[in-house]
This record gives C-alpha cells, structure tokens and sequence, in this order.
C-alpha cells in the first residue's frame, strides 16, 4: 500500500485528523470513522478535505508541519476521550473548551496535544471541532482489536456530525 503523501493535506480547507490506535480496543474508534468517512465522501468534497489517520503517535507531528502556506481552515479532531461520561457518548469541544495543556490532557494517552492545537489554531486563524468518544476499554499494551460495543455504536454517530460539519463549511464557500 502506498505512503499516502501528508503535504497535500494542508493545501485542503478541512482536516479530519484521526488519532488512534485500532490494536488498542476503543482507541480505534477515530480510525473506523476515518474509513467509514473515505466511503461516504463524494470526490467534490474529497477535493476539499483531507482525511488524515495520524495514528496514537503522530497527530502532534502532522500538526507541526502547518504553516502560512497551508490552505486548512477547519481542523477536525476525532479521538476517544476519558471525561466521566457514559462509554460511547460523543463529546464536542472547541479551541475554548481544550483543556488547560500545563494540567490537563485532551486525549485518553496523555499527550499534551491541547497546546499545539491552540498555537495552530490561533496562529493561522484555524477554527477547531474535537469529535471526542467517551471509552469504555483502552487495552494498551495489550492487543485487543475491536470497538466495545458502545464505542462501535458511536461512530456513525461520529460521522454524521463531521459530516454536517464539512458540508456546512463547504456550502459557506
């Protein structure tokens, strides 16, 4: 399978950045929206987003290579979260709602990915939608594929509202 080339993502108005682990139970939630979306999308809108699966470890290096030149306009992250709520319930934040990057966490790995959000976001004038998933069951470092059943339920969820999302932005333009 080829390498899919990063760059060009950045030269789309609207990045679906995914991240996720599908060996780790429900942490795979972001990548079977990011499959489900690849289906569903019409080339028109295709043409306009870019549909990135950075992985558990990536999302922070992806984001580092945005810069003046970039066309994104709207940054959608799809992650599971760890926020008290039922497993599978979806919650969406904005750049308001990130958590503090010097005492909290965004996602369920503790990676500190609230910080460069809000540097990329308020740098290029970037809006934020973070499509989080309340999880049931993080197997790491067990491998464990497959969603709970809770999780799996979300994701059409999921992409609906990233799709309502993306076709309100494009029908703006």
């Amino acid at each position: 399978m080829e390498e899919p080339d990063l760059t060009l993502s950045y030269f789309k108005e609207i990045m679906v950045l995914g991240c996720g682990n599908i060996l780790f139970a429900d942490d795979g939630f972001s990548v079977h929206v990011i499959e489900k979306l690849q289906e569903i999308l019409s080339e028109e809108e295709k043409e306009k987003v870019a549909l990135v699966d950075a992985g558990a470890g990536a999302p922070q290096q992806v984001l580092s290579l945005m810069d003046e030149t970039s066309k994104t306009k709207k940054i959608i992250v799809v992650d599971v979260i760890d926020y008290g709520l039922n497993p599978g319930d979806i919650k969406i934040l904005e750049k308001e709602d990130l958590p503090n990057p010097n005492h909290d966490k965004l996602d369920i790995h503790n990676w500190p990915l609230a910080r460069i959000l809000r540097e990329i976001c308020d740098k290029y004038n970037i809006e934020l939608k973070v499509i989080g998933c309340q999880v049931k069951y993080l197997s790491e470092p067990d491998v464990i594929i497959g969603l709970s059943e809770e999780v799996q339920g979300a994701v059409d969820r999921a992409v609906d509202m990233i799709l309502k999302e993306i076709r309100c932005n494009t029908e703006q333009n």
